[in-house]
């Protein structure tokens, strides 16, 4: 079966859907997003994303259904690095739990976006111009070294060019006005610090997202696929930081698993003319090195938790 236009406006109506009632039902009045309240929404998006991918199975085969899965899996493990980001950028700013899901919602919004014009830009490259397969190859295996020689994640937003600039072309408040992003002072509008963490938190995915989609890219080229399992990782990626924030430090070594994935997927991208690697090989690997990272990253923490209890 091939993918039709109803697909593309069905996949669509259902996002719009669940963002309507993500904000105007579930989550209309701001408050302290619980542990067990964002497992049970991950739950939620993981479960719905393995449902569409019964459906991808159903509809166009195994194979697609493969292709499906593993994207999934790359972007939900590579968005674990933004979580990363969030937990710095909130902790920079002071912003009060309450108010963090509304610049999650809107962030994801826009990264949304983003994520679509770089998912058909990319195929469009490639379907084109062949050889641009090997430039993000390269570009994957040297983001993956750089991950993996490069110890943890740091964030100066007073040195980021685009706070710089957000900041010079408009006024900003010094204090927050409640979950507002522009206020009026003496009739004068303003940009509160929420407004400038939503600009951080956008500009921080668009930097993800340019090693995300070739990822994904190396899996599948088919537009669907791609756009598909990017939106099920991203639309789940808010109730993933509220379950993992307070936990995120203990992944110490999740950061060379993913730069291990990036590696795979660029040498996979690489080889493509020589050697294509199935699909379902890709996903065993990256599935693997994935739970292999966690695991480990949670046996040595449990061991630094046992040593420092009995030095004490």
């Amino acid at each position: 079966m091939e993918v039709t236009a109803s697909f593309w406006i069905g996949f669509n109506v259902f996002v719009l859907l669940m963002l309507a009632l993500d904000l105007g039902v579930f989550n209309r009045k701001a408050h302290v997003v619980s542990v067990k309240e964002a497992l049970t929404w991950s739950a939620v998006w993981i479960s719905l994303a393995l449902v569409f991918n019964a459906l991808v199975y159903y509809w166009f085969g195994e194979a697609k259904a493969i292709e499906f899965l593993t994207g999934y899996l790359i972007e939900k493990s590579l968005s674990i690095d933004n979580i990363f980001v969030f937990v710095l950028v909130f902790g920079y700013f002071q912003v009060p739990a309450i108010y963090q899901h509304k610049i999650l919602f809107w962030g994801i919004l826009g990264a949304l976006v983003m994520r679509i014009i770089f998912i058909f830009a990319g195929v469009a490259l490639i379907e084109k111009f062949h050889w641009t397969i090997y430039i993000f190859g390269a570009f994957l295996i040297y983001t993956g070294y750089k991950m993996f020689t490069e110890k943890g994640t740091t964030i100066d937003p007073e040195n980021n060019p685009v706070m710089k600039f957000a900041r010079r072309i408009m006024p900003v408040t010094n204090e927050l006005h409640g979950d507002k992003f522009f206020v009026k002072v003496d009739g004068k509008k303003y940009a509160t610090p929420l407004f400038l963490v939503l600009i951080l938190i956008e500009t921080t995915d668009l930097i993800f997202a340019v090693d995300s989609i070739p990822a994904i890219l190396a899996i599948t080229q088919d537009q669907f696929i791609v756009y598909t399992s990017n939106v099920f990782a991203i639309l789940g990626l808010r109730s993933l930081y509220f379950a993992l924030a307070h936990v995120v430090d203990r992944f110490v070594y999740l950061s060379y698993g993913l730069a291990i994935i990036l590696v795979f997927v660029g040498s996979k991208m690489l080889l493509v003319d020589i050697f294509k690697i199935p699909t379902f090989i890709s996903l065993l690997v990256i599935a693997m090195v994935l739970i292999f990272s966690i695991v480990l990253s949670f046996v040595k923490t449990r061991r630094d938790n046992r040593m420092n209890n009995q030095g004490q």
